[in-house]
């Protein structure tokens, strides 16, 4: 059974979490959710509850659903990281070669 301070705890990481992935500052999100920063500030540090008219307006402000607010996120193993971080660095290297290979053939053709 989950307690009302773990809810609080999810919820305000949550919030915070989907506030920074789409690049809204906490001023950005209480306009476009009608609330004052400060109380986003309290409800991402856990220093308050939240209705649930305050609930559906962040979740229409962060275009998610409620329930999504309330979803625990799955952990990344160090393992899976390292697979993602070495498969991004071998994209960044094909992109940088093709980059400058592409630039060579179009100075070549100037």
């Amino acid at each position: 059974m989950t307690d009302e301070a773990s809810l609080r705890n999810l919820l305000s990481q949550n919030i915070k979490r989907l506030r920074k992935r789409r690049g809204l500052s906490q001023a950005t999100l209480a306009e476009k959710a009608n609330m004052a920063t400060s109380y986003i500030s309290d409800i991402e540090t856990g220093r308050y509850g939240v209705s649930l008219a305050a609930l559906v307006s962040l979740a229409n402000s962060l275009e998610v659903e409620v329930f999504e607010l309330f979803k625990p996120q799955e952990a990344i193993s160090e393992d899976t990281l390292g697979v993602v971080n070495k498969y991004l660095d071998d994209i960044s290297e094909s992109l940088t070669i093709s980059l400058a290979s592409s630039i060579r053939k179009i100075r070549k053709n100037l």
